[in-house]
């Protein structure tokens, strides 16, 4: 059983020691995580700036920080792989990759194959320090394994060649998987497939959708309750809920994650906080 660890001192602090061998994870807001173990550090889809307040300002979804940034990028150190699922910016943010790629000029980034020139663009990194993947395959990095699944943030989008444009990622790590399902909705198959992982936990987000954000292009993203059906569907027993309570217009209140929480049947559902550290009890 997972339980959340109340932090004894700052994000910044507790991220300064070096990854341990047990499986850690800290939510970084949106749908960004730290995930360590076996010594080892992944920071998946980091958003760690106000570039999208920037972008959007005087616009009807001005993209305000409801929450404070938990954390510096560049006072992230010891990583080793940064994950990106998708090409949206609170996902493959300039901001946060240059300063976090730059602290730790040992890490590489991986992102999916359609997204090859913009990872580099945003990122500013050498060549070599890209890893790039495509659904259903699957690297093996600094002794972690990374897989790919399909990811339909509103449909199974695919790229001029043919590649998909979200991705879900699995992380297996410290003996355990962390299935990380990317933005987004319910799809035909996608139980078969992540069920195929036999994934210990799932990250998952859940500020569901609806007609005004699609139609001002706002794409959306599963609700609790579809969270809570997938992992049922793909026996998976622990859920993190996240990607809520950065921006108010594509986000859902906290009560309602724990109101589902607690009417779950077979699986435990946490709806993501930051100051706490996510451990399994048995580590």
């Amino acid at each position: 059983m997972l339980k959340a660890h109340p932090l004894a001192a700052t994000l910044t602090e507790r991220l300064a020691e070096p990854p341990g061998d047990a499986l850690s994870l800290f939510w970084l807001g949106q749908a960004g995580f730290v995930i360590d173990g076996q010594k080892r550090r992944v920071v998946i889809d980091p958003y760690l700036s106000n570039s999208l307040g920037e972008k959007y300002q005087d616009t009807r979804f001005p993209h305000l920080r409801m929450m404070p940034i938990p954390i510096a990028p560049r006072d992230i150190p010891h990583v080793d792989i940064v994950l990106a699922t998708h090409a949206h910016t609170d996902h493959l943010d300039p901001d946060t990759l240059q300063d976090l790629l730059r602290a730790n000029p040992r890490a590489v980034l991986v992102a999916p194959k359609s997204a090859r020139d913009l990872a580099l663009t945003r990122s500013q990194i050498a060549q070599s320090r890209l890893h790039l993947i495509e659904a259903h395959e699957t690297l093996n990095l600094a002794g972690v394994q990374i897989t790919a699944l399909r990811a339909a943030h509103e449909g199974l989008e695919l790229d001029a060649e043919g590649l998909h444009k979200f991705l879900g990622l699995a992380v297996t790590i410290a003996g355990r998987v962390v299935f990380h399902s990317g933005d987004t909705i319910p799809f035909d198959g996608q139980s078969t497939e992540v069920a195929s992982l036999h994934a210990d936990l799932g990250l998952f987000p859940v500020n569901g959708r609806d007609a005004v954000r699609k139609s001002n292009g706002v794409p959306g993203n599963m609700t609790i309750a579809e969270a809570v059906t997938l992992a049922q569907n793909a026996h998976i027993s622990t859920v993190i809920a996240h990607h809520f309570g950065l921006f108010a217009f594509n986000s859902v209140e906290r009560e309602e994650i724990e109101k589902v929480a607690t009417a779950a049947r077979d699986v435990y559902l946490y709806p993501a906080k930051t100051g706490a550290e996510y451990r399994f009890l048995s580590e």
